[in-house]
């Protein structure tokens, strides 16, 4: 029998201040049963540190073809391409052929990842940026995630600041281009 999706519940307050974003929202969303801890977490924070109009969760893991988040105007114009994880050059081509915008979140050791990338053929590279997200910061979170969470998630000058569980975190997000 095949497993389901389990929903996660996120209450989330964001205060961005380096973007003028303050807002506080609900997002519900599917875990994929071969989707780990920190795969959420790092698409949850994905969603925080991208929210804006017309981004939205894709079917993710169910969906091959699709990213984990993009941004879509009121035409349905592809904007962004969000992944999470370490994708491959040619879906990062694939991606940066469909918009001027790719983001990847990176919760994994990014050293293999940008080998692999090196020298790799990507369309138009300047559109793509990587997100190095701490491991050890991920994996913190990863061991408060519930059912249903609530999370604090501040952005100021570069630093990201999370309160879950009644606990604080706080890490720089590193922002890289392809390498070359």
């Amino acid at each position: 029998m095949a497993q389901t999706a389990t929903v996660h519940t996120f209450d989330v307050t964001l205060s961005d201040v380096d973007r003028g974003v303050y807002e506080s929202f609900t997002l519900k969303t599917a875990r994929h049963p071969s989707e780990s801890d920190a795969y959420l977490v790092t698409r949850v924070l994905a969603y925080t540190l991208e929210h804006c109009e017309g981004l939205t969760f894709t079917q993710g893991l169910f969906a091959t073809e699709e990213p984990a988040l993009w941004v879509r105007d009121l035409t349905g114009r592809l904007l962004a391409w969000i992944e999470v994880g370490t994708p491959d050059a040619p879906r990062l081509h694939k991606a940066s052929k469909a918009c001027d915008r790719v983001v990847v979140y990176c919760h994994k050791d990014v050293g293999p990842w940008f080998r692999s990338l090196s020298g790799q053929k990507v369309h138009a590279p300047e559109r793509v940026t990587l997100v190095e997200l701490d491991r050890r910061f991920i994996e913190a979170l990863a061991a408060k995630l519930e059912r249903r969470t609530t999370i604090s998630v501040s952005i100021n000058e570069g630093e990201l600041y999370v309160d879950v569980g009644g606990e604080s975190f706080t890490t720089t997000p590193v922002r890289h281009g392809l390498p070359g």
